[in-house]
C-alpha cells in the first residue's frame, strides 16, 4: 500500500505537471495572435515583406471588422 506521503508527493507532483503543461485558451490565442500581425514568421532583413504583411493583415482585421459592424446594423453599406 501506498503511505500517505507517496500520495501527497503524486498528488503534488501531477498538479505541478498539470499546471505546467496547461496554458490558458487566452493567453495562447493572444500570444497566436500578436505573432500573426507582427509577421514574426516574415523574414526580418526583408523590411518589405515584414512591413506589407503586416499593413495588409491590419487591413483585412479592419475589413473584417465594417462587415461585421454592417452584418449586425447595416450601416456602412
Amino acid at each position: 500500500m501506498h503511505s500517505p506521503d507517496d500520495r501527497a508527493r503524486e498528488a503534488k507532483a501531477a498538479l505541478d505537471r498539470a499546471e505546467r503543461e496547461s496554458t490558458g485558451f487566452a493567453d495562447s490565442a493572444l500570444a497566436k495572435m500578436g505573432d500573426h500581425f507582427a509577421a514574426r514568421e516574415a523574414d526580418p532583413q526583408d523590411g518589405a515583406e515584414l512591413w506589407g504583411r503586416r499593413i495588409g493583415r491590419i487591413l483585412g482585421a479592419v475589413f473584417l471588422i465594417l462587415l461585421l459592424i454592417n452584418l449586425f446594423t447595416g450601416w456602412i453599406f
